[in-house]
């Protein structure tokens, strides 16, 4: 069932009253009461574009509640489909107006017709009224230490001020160096790393990746941050509502580009390769995601009509489902599919996206390295329908990633639980309003 965001302020009270009430100097509501209320959590969930950030965020929520059923979580999210999503009991979520990215790289308001300074100024502040009136003990921020275009800054000093905790939550590819440290350099993130945080997690495993080492940054900083594991994944506890194809009946392969806004490529070349190669002989199913352009939709989804052994599904919230059903998967490669490849222990074949961001490729490189999945990619050759179509069937003898001991390889929400346990002890709960700005 749809579950539909929480009213933080009652009706008829307008939300700068409430918080004025609360005073200039409220207490954060473990050290108030601990015995009376449970933890409080507030995620910002940085989600501009996709489905990543959000369903990395649930995932998270609902570790948390389940492993401290008195806790309560709220996402902040600009995700016009979060609504979509269940939540554990204790999970809600506020939606803020959203934004989403163009193809030139640049951002607009998703639906209000104001300019984007003013939608950021509107995110801004209800990110901030959210903080003042929820009173978190921890704020996990995901991926951009300040937020889109700034807009957490304003809620970290609040929180900072209030004896909150803050984690950065980032996972564990973020782009190559030459590209993320000048971004990083101009959002002024490398300081707010120093100034505000009280930890950082990496939700991957530094034998894997270290994707803030590019960065120099500062031994005291380094000394916050936890490299957790990648993030288990476990079927939904209820069923579907989705029918699935009669497709899925048998051994078939899974296509996904996770929210579907630039998976274009893969599903092309898929198609290509069962309209180049009669002789495949696993199924394939294709699942678009909501983001998918419509014009593209409607071409692929007469090309695959053509094809006996394909089929397609327009969007599954519930895809864990899917990919336990599925024999094999053929994915994009983002951070969320590359968790539930593993914790569903599937043959993997990855094509990563190389622009504008090259995070998938080096994931995928990585993990190839491992002998965790296979990688087929157009960055130093041609996409060809050939090349597909001979991926496609060494699926069948590739190993599986459980064939592969690598320690603590899905611990992540394990370690998640235990950092935020300790977060909470009412011993940690007493520091100095700021680190030190890293110089």
């Amino acid at each position: 069932m749809r579950r539909q965001p929480t009213r933080l302020v009652p009706r008829g009270v307008r939300m700068a009253d409430l918080v004025t009430s609360l005073g200039k100097t409220p207490q954060s509501p473990l050290l108030a009461n601990p015995a009376v209320r449970g933890a409080r959590v507030l995620i910002y969930s940085h989600d501009t574009f996709g489905l990543g950030h959000l369903r990395r965020s649930r995932a998270i929520a609902n570790a948390i509640v389940e492993a401290w059923p008195g806790a309560s979580v709220v996402i902040i999210s600009g995700s016009p489909v979060i609504g979509n999503f269940e939540f554990g009991s204790g999970v809600d979520y506020i939606r803020i107006p959203g934004v989403t990215k163009l193809p030139d790289g640049d951002y607009r308001s998703l639906n209000l017709h104001v300019e984007l300074d003013e939608a950021v100024g509107l995110r801004q502040a209800l990110i901030l009224q959210t903080a003042q009136a929820f009173r978190p003990d921890v704020f996990i921020v995901d991926k951009e230490p300040t937020g889109f275009r700034g807009e957490v800054v304003p809620a970290l000093d609040y929180l900072r001020a209030v004896g909150c905790r803050l984690v950065l939550g980032i996972r564990d590819v973020m782009d190559e160096p030459t590209l993320l440290v000048p971004e990083w350099e101009r959002k002024g993130a490398r300081e707010a790393l120093a100034r505000y945080y009280d930890e950082i997690w990496v939700y991957g495993l530094k034998d894997v990746y270290q994707p803030l080492e590019a960065l120099s940054l500062p031994d005291a900083v380094n000394g916050r941050i936890t490299y957790t594991g990648y993030l288990r994944r476990e079927e939904p506890p209820t069923p579907s509502l989705t029918k699935y194809p009669k497709i899925t009946k048998q051994p078939f392969i899974l296509v996904t580009t996770g929210g579907g806004g630039d998976g274009d490529d893969l599903i092309d070349w898929v198609i290509s390769a069962y309209e180049a190669d009669a002789t495949l002989e696993q199924p394939a199913l294709i699942l678009f995601g909501p983001f998918i352009d419509r014009d593209k939709r409607r071409s692929f989804v007469e090309r695959i009509a053509k094809q006996p052994k394909l089929d397609v599904m327009s969007f599954d919230n519930k895809i864990e489902r899917l990919m336990k059903k599925a024999d094999a998967i053929v994915a994009m490669g983002g951070y969320n599919t590359f968790c539930e490849a593993l914790s569903f222990d599937k043959r993997t074949l990855i094509v990563p996206r190389t622009r504008p961001r090259l995070e998938q490729y080096i994931r995928a490189v990585e993990a190839e390295r491992l002998g965790l999945v296979r990688m087929l990619s157009d960055h130093d050759e041609p996409r060809t329908p050939e090349r597909m179509a001979e991926a496609l069937r060494g699926l069948s003898s590739q190993r599986r990633p459980s064939e592969v001991t690598i320690p603590g390889l899905l611990d992540g929400l394990d370690r998640v639980q235990e950092r935020l346990k300790a977060l909470l002890e009412p011993t940690t709960l007493f520091r100095p309003a700021f680190h030190q700005a890293a110089e």
